[in-house]
């Protein structure tokens, strides 16, 4: 990823440049003097002319003094960032990125560094076109609030299940409202908890409700079929951000992403190959390595030197001394689901893998802040099933600590040794939402401290729920957003959407949780003081 120093633009230069980058003064034949580009003028005959930025911007990977900006051209051209701390952009700063090219379906992202703490930034996003060094797009306009040092309140919200089981971009119930409810809280970041979309869940252009009336999805080629080709996979984001209040929440809000198996296809695991007959391409690791690229293309992920072959889908984020958030990747190591109930630990219990463990045990025992979250893609003591003798997740049902669960156990065990304190899971998965509060005393296994795991979703896709707990870890149910025997795939206008919220004291450092519905209306709520 390329970055260089920003230069300070004066008021005059700023002025001129503007008069280049604003979309609404371009006119035929337009010839300006630029100092920010060079001297040659810039000459612009049309709009057509002009590179474009058709699925608007976003931020992400926000770390204490460094952020990611993505955005995507539509045609070969040169990522360009001007951020300032003021809204009408004096003492704007510029940072020359990465060129978006057709290898990357003209996507391209680049780190912005050594920023301010606890700041409100402004920031636009231009492309300068590579065939024609002398013109530039319209800018496109974000902003998102720096990491504090100490002394502010911090609120981010998360959750899982986008555009999932047909429930598409409804423009008369208003599109992916879920992400504008979310936007209007002004979160200082979203953790999206995995099934960023859908490849394996075709949108159809209708669906009819269980009352007659007929929901109606915009549709695209790509999202009409499962997901096989990179075009195809590609275009599965692209549909997302066909909706206006993702556009709008993904300018204001940076985001942590991770994926679970929706980002494939259902339940995938390295090395299956499908029986769907869906599906001519079968060989799973073909369709995961197509589906990692455009994960890595389409969401504002980091990772060095402009290559994604580095990128990593776990890693850490320091958000002031408050807070730690680890992010997880269940997916790319772990081995087939089986019955799950090997009795030792081997090659064949891994879900996470050793070395990705060991990675989140160092960040664990190495973090200073109050709160440590991890962000796990699939929930902890809930029964997840892929067919009849198989499992998804790490549970396998009641008893000792079997399978997959043994990884766990050695993790739990570890954060209890090593006196880590205040360790909070979130996660999505089940469409629905839910609290657990594990208690050793209770439980099977029995070497580990109490902790809480939230689980929020769905966020515009099928309701369903609730899962079964199992006692291994003895999960207390709390909470749930569903009474057993809810007809499963509710659609996004029953309401029955959910999201989650945290918010840390700066002061008391007490962590507030809710659970919040579509209309943002907190369903649930806990105060839990941090250890001392």
């Amino acid at each position: 990823m390329e970055s260089h120093h920003p230069l300070k633009l004066n008021r005059r230069q700023f002025l001129l440049h503007s008069a280049i980058t604003a979309g609404g003064i371009i006119s035929t034949n337009f010839v300006a003097k630029s100092p920010v580009f060079g001297e040659a003028p810039a000459i612009i005959t049309s709009d057509r002319m002009r590179p474009s930025i058709p699925y608007g911007v976003a931020s992400g990977d926000i770390s204490n003094d460094s952020i990611v900006i993505w955005s995507r051209s539509d045609r070969p051209a040169k990522m360009i960032v001007e951020y300032s701390t003021s809204e009408s952009f004096r003492n704007v700063q510029r940072v020359v990125g990465s060129n978006a090219l057709k290898n990357s379906d003209f996507t391209a992202r680049l780190y912005l560094k050594n920023l301010p703490s606890d700041q409100k930034l402004f920031y636009r996003v231009i492309f300068q076109d590579l065939d024609y060094q002398r013109t530039y797009s319209a800018p496109f306009y974000g902003s998102f609030q720096t990491p504090p040092k100490s002394g502010r309140d911090i609120f981010f919200v998360w959750g899982g299940d986008t555009a999932g089981q047909g429930w598409g971009i409804n423009p008369d119930f208003g599109g992916m409202k879920i992400y504008e409810t979310m936007r209007q809280l002004h979160p200082d970041f979203f953790i999206h908890s995995g099934d960023n979309i859908y490849a394996d869940g075709p949108i159809q252009s209708e669906v009819t409700l269980d009352d007659g009336t007929i929901w109606k999805n915009i549709t695209t080629p790509e999202k009409s079929k499962v997901a096989e080709t990179l075009t195809e996979f590609r275009g599965n984001y692209i549909y997302n951000l066909l909706d206006e209040n993702i556009k709008r929440f993904n300018a204001e809000v940076p985001i942590l992403a991770q994926w679970d198996d929706h980002e494939t296809t259902n339940n995938w695991y390295p090395g299956e190959f499908l029986s769907d007959e869906r599906y001519t391409v079968k060989d799973v690791n073909l369709l995961a390595q197509r589906a990692r690229q455009a994960f890595l293309e389409y969401l504002p992920i980091g990772y060095e030197s402009n290559n994604p072959e580095q990128a990593k889908i776990y890693r850490s984020f320091n958000y002031g001394p408050l807070l730690d958030i680890f992010m997880l990747d269940e997916r790319t190591y772990r081995e087939p689901n089986s019955p799950n109930n090997q009795s030792v630990p081997s090659k064949e219990t891994d879900f996470l893998s050793k070395k990705q463990v060991q990675w989140l045990k160092r960040q664990l025992l190495s973090s200073k802040a109050t709160w440590k979250v991890i962000a796990s893609d699939m929930p902890l003591g809930l029964i997840i099933r892929d067919g009849s003798t198989d499992f998804e997740a790490w549970a396998n049902g009641d008893g000792p600590a079997l399978g997959r669960e043994l990884e766990l156990a050695d993790l739990l065990r570890f954060i209890k040794n090593k006196k880590i304190q205040n360790v909070v899971w979130l996660t999505a998965d089940v469409h629905y939402a839910a609290a657990h509060y594990y208690d050793p005393a209770k439980a099977q296994f029995t070497d580990f401290k109490p902790f809480w795991e939230f689980v929020a979703g769905p966020l515009n896709s099928g309701t369903f729920g609730p899962n079964q707990l199992e006692n291994t870890f003895e999960p207390q149910l709390v909470f749930q957003s569903l009474p057993p025997g809810t007809k499963a795939n509710r659609p996004p206008s029953e309401g029955l959407q959910f999201f989650g919220g945290v918010k840390i004291d700066g002061n008391t450092k007490v962590m507030t949780v809710t659970l919040r519905n579509l209309a943002g209306k907190i369903v649930y709520s806990v105060d839990l003081p941090p250890e001392k």
